[in-house]
C-alpha cells in the first residue's frame, strides 16, 4: 500500500475522531466545540455555495444556513458516515432551496457579454470568471432539480451514487433529471446560438 494512501487514511481517521469528539461536546452544551466544527468545515461549505450562487453576499447567507441547519440538526447525525458527507447533504438541501426561491423570483437576464469567437485562439485565452459566468447563466436558465442534479455532478464532480445520497433521490431519478437537464441546457444553447457565438460544445 502507499505510503500516502496510508496517511491519508490516518488523517481521515483523525479528522472522525475529532468530529465525534465535538459533536457530542457540542450536543453537551459546549459552544466552542461546534465553532471548531464551523472553522474545520468553512473553507469546504463555502466553496460549495459558490456554486450555487455567484453573489458575495447571498453565498456568505447560503453558508450561514448551512450551519444553523447544520448546529439544530445536529442530534440526529448517527454518525453512520462522516460528518463532512452529512454536512454536505444539509449543504445540497439549502442549495436547492435557494435554486426554487430562484425558480419563483424568476428574471430574465441578460446574456453575458463575453465573445469567444472574436479572441485569435492562438494568442489570448478565454477568461475562466467569463466562461463561469455564461455556464451559470445558462443553469439558471433551468428548474431548481435540474439545475441541482447539474450543480451536484459536473461542478461538485459527484457521482449518481453520491447525488442520490445527498438528495434523497433514486439513482435512477437523478439519472433521468440529469438526461432531462442535459436536453434542456441544449435547447437552450441551441436556441442562444452559444455553439455558434462561443465555440463552446453540449
Amino acid at each position: 500500500m502507499s505510503i500516502y494512501k496510508t496517511d491519508a487514511a490516518s488523517y481521515n481517521i483523525a479528522v472522525e475522531n475529532l468530529d465525534y469528539n465535538d459533536i457530542c461536546d457540542s450536543l453537551a452544551g459546549d459552544q466552542k466545540a461546534f465553532e471548531r466544527l464551523v472553522i474545520r468545515y468553512q473553507p469546504r461549505i463555502i466553496r460549495l455555495m459558490w456554486r450555487f450562487s455567484r453573489d458575495r453576499q447571498t453565498c456568505e447567507r447560503l453558508v450561514q444556513d448551512v450551519f444553523v441547519e447544520a448546529y439544530f440538526s445536529l442530534k440526529t447525525y448517527k454518525a453512520k458516515a462522516p460528518f463532512e458527507h452529512w454536512l454536505s447533504r444539509i449543504a445540497s438541501r439549502v442549495g436547492y432551496r435557494h435554486f426554487k426561491e430562484q425558480d419563483k423570483e424568476k428574471q430574465t437576464l441578460p446574456l453575458p457579454d463575453f465573445d469567444i469567437a472574436a479572441a485569435d485562439s492562438q494568442q489570448q485565452q478565454a477568461d475562466p470568471e467569463k466562461a463561469a459566468e455564461l455556464l451559470y447563466w445558462l443553469l439558471a436558465k433551468l428548474p431548481a432539480t435540474d439545475r441541482l442534479a447539474l450543480t451536484l455532478v459536473y461542478l461538485e464532480d459527484c457521482s449518481i451514487k453520491d447525488v442520490a445520497d445527498k438528495t434523497g433521490w433514486t439513482t435512477p431519478a437523478v439519472k433521468m433529471r440529469l438526461s432531462r437537464a442535459r436536453k434542456k441546457l441544449k435547447e437552450i444553447a441551441e436556441k442562444e446560438k452559444i455553439s455558434e457565438r462561443f465555440e463552446w460544445t453540449l
